[in-house]
């Protein structure tokens, strides 16, 4: 498979929701496609079509043969991923440390992001009304507490979110405010009026082990799943395999997904449903009765990171539906749809596995250990489109550093091309 972007590069570049979906319309239309506005007619002429909202981003291409007979073929992702939020007013501080007041985004593993230098990343808007995307380099700090003063830190401690998580920036008395220097640091003019501002890693992904095979990165969860769709629905339209049938494929990738997915830009709101209702209205099929019969011809590969058997942890595993790194990507399923996978979308997984050639395993919870969810049961329950979901198989979910085996994510790449293909 041809490929963009680096895998370390793309999520390196993309230290927010704002910038994946920024980086995903950047490497689509160096494959051709073309930017749609919301606000214009809709475009479901032959070709790839890219739209962004804010920090999620949607791509579809139209093939020649497209018509209301056909389908819509998914693959559907997020873009954000835990950290520490910007509170609205930032400035804080106690003892003469200057901080910044920050708020927990989704559920992050709070350990780990303490002793790392992070950045803040995302969009601010200034007074003009102009929109910019934020990376600051290093700027913050969470420090722990010395064992020295707590000599039982090492048997466990409780962080308090609101006195243990704010992080410094500075000592002495400040000579501008945190959005001051935000907007330094980012060389932007004028008075920051709002933002949507996360805490992230400021160490780039590296690879490492015996064979340099395994890939340790901030934010695996989930552009382990939105940078291996992109390549795949890239190489898919550069190839021509796109063409070889009459599916309109898409790609989603939502934002909010780990507080939820309730927001506009999330998989529960109408966004993904907007794009299939104007494409199909654009090619013919106006009415409930014809957009239905393209959404019973139509399927979605949800795909966000699964979790690989732990070694220091095997018993928080079933014994034998468990997955590992390095062995492809799991298949998820859960008795309760915390995942959306059932035996019809089961079947439509191996047989486009089958067609890449490509290993694959799956993933159930042990029943003393449950589950998370995805987008998957979601765009499900809200489109009623046959749904699976499957990840690539990690270790430190949530964790300010995630891990994975590296090929894993080619390979999902490649099992997506081939259902981007037809398979």
């Amino acid at each position: 498979m041809e490929y963009m972007i680096s895998v370390s590069d793309f999520i390196h570049s993309s230290p927010s929701s704002y910038h994946a979906a920024d980086q995903v319309r950047r490497e689509l239309l160096d494959a051709g496609f073309a930017v749609q506005d919301e606000v214009e007619p809709w475009d479901a002429t032959p070709g790839g079509h890219v739209m962004v909202r804010a920090g999620a981003v949607i791509a579809w291409y139209v093939p020649e043969d497209a018509c209301p007979d056909s389908g819509f073929r998914i693959v559907g992702a997020h873009t954000d991923s835990p950290g520490l939020k910007l509170k609205s007013i930032p400035d804080a501080g106690t003892a003469g440390w200057r901080q910044a007041a920050c708020e927990v985004y989704g559920g992050p593993v709070l350990s780990s992001l303490f002793d790392r230098e992070l950045r803040l990343a995302g969009r601010v808007i200034t007074a003009d009304g102009t929109r910019h995307l934020v990376d600051t380099g290093p700027l913050l700090r969470v420090p722990n507490l010395a064992i020295h003063l707590d000599p039982k830190v090492n048997k466990g401690f409780e962080y308090d979110p609101q006195r243990h998580l704010y992080p410094v920036l500075g000592t002495g008395d400040p000579r501008e405010t945190v959005l001051e220097t935000v907007a330094r640091l980012a060389a932007i003019d004028g008075e920051i009026i709002a933002h949507d501002l996360i805490t992230c890693d400021t160490q780039a992904p590296e690879f490492f082990g015996t064979d340099r095979d395994l890939l340790a990165a901030p934010r695996l969860d989930n552009l382990s799943s939105v940078w291996p769709a992109t390549a795949a629905l890239a190489t898919a339209v550069r190839n021509g395999g796109a063409d070889g049938q009459r599916d309109i494929l898409v790609l989603a990738a939502f934002d909010y997904e780990e507080v939820g997915s309730g927001a506009v830009t999330g998989a529960a709101g109408p966004i993904l449903q907007n794009v299939l209702e104007r494409t199909a209205e654009a090619l013919g099929a106006t009415g409930i009765d014809a957009r239905a019969r393209m959404y019973a011809r139509s399927s979605c590969i949800s795909a966000d990171a699964a979790h690989s058997v732990h070694p220091n942890f095997a018993d928080r595993h079933d014994p034998v539906n468990r997955p590992l790194a390095g062995l492809g990507p799991a298949l998820k399923v859960n008795a309760k749809q915390r995942y959306a996978t059932d035996a019809e979308s089961a079947a439509l997984w191996h047989r486009v596995c089958s067609a890449a050639g490509a290993p694959n395993q799956v993933f159930v919870s042990g029943n003393h250990v449950p589950c998370g969810t995805t987008i998957g049961p979601i765009t499900a329950t809200r489109l009623g489109i046959t749904t699976l979901d499957t990840g690539v198989p990690i270790l430190s979910m949530h964790s300010a550093r995630e891990m994975a085996a590296a090929r894993d994510i080619d390979t999902l790449a490649q099992i997506l091309g081939a259902y981007y293909s037809g398979a």
